[in-house]
């Protein structure tokens, strides 16, 4: 086991989620960055379709371990101590019973991931331990005191030696776009692709960019399926970028949808920095 001694902003139990339940009100949920969640994996030979991790937001987070352990860390990168000496970020730590392990704030990007070798035991929802914000499903935010098992059995995989991405690595500035069913409700398509700041009112459910209002047509669509990374155009003019705990559907139009590396690279921003979106295709036609 590992107890949990300091959180930071937010500390949750992740895994790649739980696809399938749209029809039923339940979002996929899971890693936001799941590259950088993916990588840890790697490092230590587990199953990212079977074993959870800690997905840690803006550091300050420390725990002690109670067994010897091997663990990871992944993401957004942090001054990483092992009791008091400074560790490795992106490589396999051997931890001794009792090694207390600290991170401090990441320099660049907002996510990092703790992963352990045979991962988190924790009871599965729906065939996940994902944390889902939005509806309450999976173990709770993580606190203080808490104890988390470790080491789900199983055949573990071999280990891979990743090279350290840039994802979480200050996180792309850039967000590719795709069309989106309602991309037509955009007055001036090129008007998205531009600079925007991301507001402080963001988290796991949606990141609001703050900037122009863009035009858009009068009304709204019949409620629809979301997905994630579908950005949503409210008639405030301000767009909404849906992370992995997105309601299942909504009643304003979707006029694109990033493409799969640019909602990792959503995970990394942080409130007051910018960010340009900008088409993965050509819109001129």
């Amino acid at each position: 086991m590992i107890e949990v001694l300091r959180t930071g902003p937010l500390a949750l139990v992740t895994d790649t989620g739980r696809p399938g339940y749209g029809a039923v009100g339940v979002s996929p949920s899971g890693a936001f960055d799941r590259g950088a969640f993916e990588s840890g994996a790697d490092l230590l030979g587990n199953d990212p379709s079977r074993h959870a991790a800690v997905e840690i937001t803006l550091g300050g987070f420390s725990f002690r371990a109670l067994a010897p352990w091997r663990v990871a860390f992944t993401g957004a990168p942090c001054t990483l101590a092992v009791d008091g000496a400074q560790a490795a970020w992106h490589a396999v730590l051997d931890l001794a019973s009792g090694t207390v392990v600290t991170l401090g704030t990441p320099d660049a990007g907002l996510r990092s991931y703790l992963s352990v070798a045979d991962g988190l035991d924790v009871e599965p929802v729906l065939g996940s331990r994902s944390t889902d914000v939005l509806s309450g499903l999976g173990p709770p935010v993580l606190r203080p005191g808490d104890l988390l098992g470790v080491g789900i059995p199983g055949p573990a995989l071999p280990r891979r030696v990743v090279a350290s991405s840039r994802r979480g690595h200050g996180a792309a500035d850039v967000l590719e776009l795709l069309p989106g069913p309602q991309a037509d409700w955009l007055a001036h398509p090129d008007a998205l692709a531009t600079t925007w700041t991301v507001s402080p009112h963001s988290n796991r459910v949606g990141v609001r960019l703050d900037g122009r209002t863009l035009p858009r047509r009068d009304g709204e669509v019949p409620s629809q399926p979301l997905v994630r990374g579908a950005v949503q155009l409210p008639p405030s003019g301000q767009p909404v970028v849906f992370g992995p705990d997105h309601p299942t559907t909504g009643g304003y139009p979707v006029v694109a949808v990033l493409t799969d590396e640019s909602c990792d690279d959503l995970a990394q921003l942080r409130p007051g920095q910018t960010c340009t979106l900008r088409w993965a295709v050509d819109r001129s036609g």
